[in-house]
């Protein structure tokens, strides 16, 4: 059966998106539909990273899956998830439609586009988006690990607009930008492994043959997931450990004071690996899976658009 096209209904009407419009939307949507998926890797993901924090003991992945399930539910795996989606629309949204203005705009400069002009697009393009998105990030890794702490410590927020407007009230703004540093560092280098380096392998693996667009896009999803999973966990874990964290309550001193300190203090707590990658495996998951996700997600929701445009 031949495609059909919104142009075979002259009764119906399509919005007309600009190509950057459309570049932003798609982005958007495309990452909420794979953080549906993704939401509760993630929730494991920062459970095991903060378990020495919540003087926990440390489990594996299905350990701490099956302990999460049988204490609290299958539900308490999508804690946090109005924050999570919040994220995708402040975040993947600006950071993969930033990305392909600056790739478009640094090519009409330079005459083409090359593994460089995508690394600095993507590197530039995810620090601003996450500086963006700082306070949801502190949201949502507020929400994902609050059940977790011990009854009397628990902030028992309510959904996301509570515990954003609690932490805003209660900590200041300060607070919602703590974790801040290590999260635009952590985006920089994330958009140069995750999407500069997926741009790049799309345009090379069409090089060796692999034309067909999904099939592409999912080797290059994987090929890239992989790259900046190892590079950005040792971040990951600073950021997620500066944004939980709780002042001294005898001198009221926080425990971790920059990226470079928190990184070095959890090695030497925790040790290397323990310490910095711990949750690694589901970490990876989520890297590979919503690198995966979100760009099937993209060039699916692209493709229907420009059949029906």
């Amino acid at each position: 059966m031949a495609a059909t096209s919104m142009k075979d209904h002259p009764g119906s009407r399509v919005i007309k998106l600009s190509p950057t419009t459309l570049s932003f939307v798609t982005s958007g949507l495309g990452g909420c539909s794979a953080w549906l998926l993704i939401h509760p890797v993630n929730t494991v993901c920062i459970r095991m990273n903060l378990a020495q924090t919540s003087g926990g003991s440390s489990l594996g992945v299905v350990g701490m899956l099956s302990s999460m399930v049988r204490e609290r539910g299958f539900l308490s795996l999508y804690n946090g998830l109005e924050a999570g989606l919040l994220r995708q629309v402040v975040y993947t949204t600006s950071r993969l439609g930033l990305f392909e203005h600056f790739r478009d705009e640094l090519a009409k400069v330079r005459g083409h586009t090359d593994i460089w002009s995508r690394l600095a697009s993507a590197t530039v393009a995810g620090g601003i988006a996450a500086f963006i998105s700082c306070p949801v990030e502190v949201t949502l890794v507020r929400m994902s690990n609050d059940s977790a702490l011990p009854a009397d410590k628990r902030r028992n927020y309510r959904g996301v607009a509570d515990a954003f407007a609690r932490i805003l009230r209660e900590e200041g703004v300060r607070t919602m930008f703590s974790g801040a540093v290590p999260l635009v560092q952590r985006a920089c280098v994330t958009g140069a492994f995750q999407v500069g380096t997926y741009d790049q392998f799309r345009d090379t693996f069409r090089k060796w043959g692999i034309t067909n667009q999904f099939t592409n896009v999912f080797w290059a999803s994987m090929a890239s997931g992989l790259l900046f999973a190892g590079a950005t966990m040792p971040l990951e874990t600073a950021k997620n450990r500066m944004a939980f964290q709780k002042p001294d309550p005898v001198t009221g001193v926080l425990p971790y004071r920059g990226t470079s300190q928190a990184i070095l203090s959890i090695a030497r707590e925790g040790g290397f690996v323990n310490g910095l990658y711990a949750g690694f495996f589901p970490y990876y998951i989520r890297c590979g899976g919503m690198t995966l996700l979100t760009f099937m997600s993209v060039e699916y929701l692209r493709t229907i658009y420009k059949r029906w445009e």
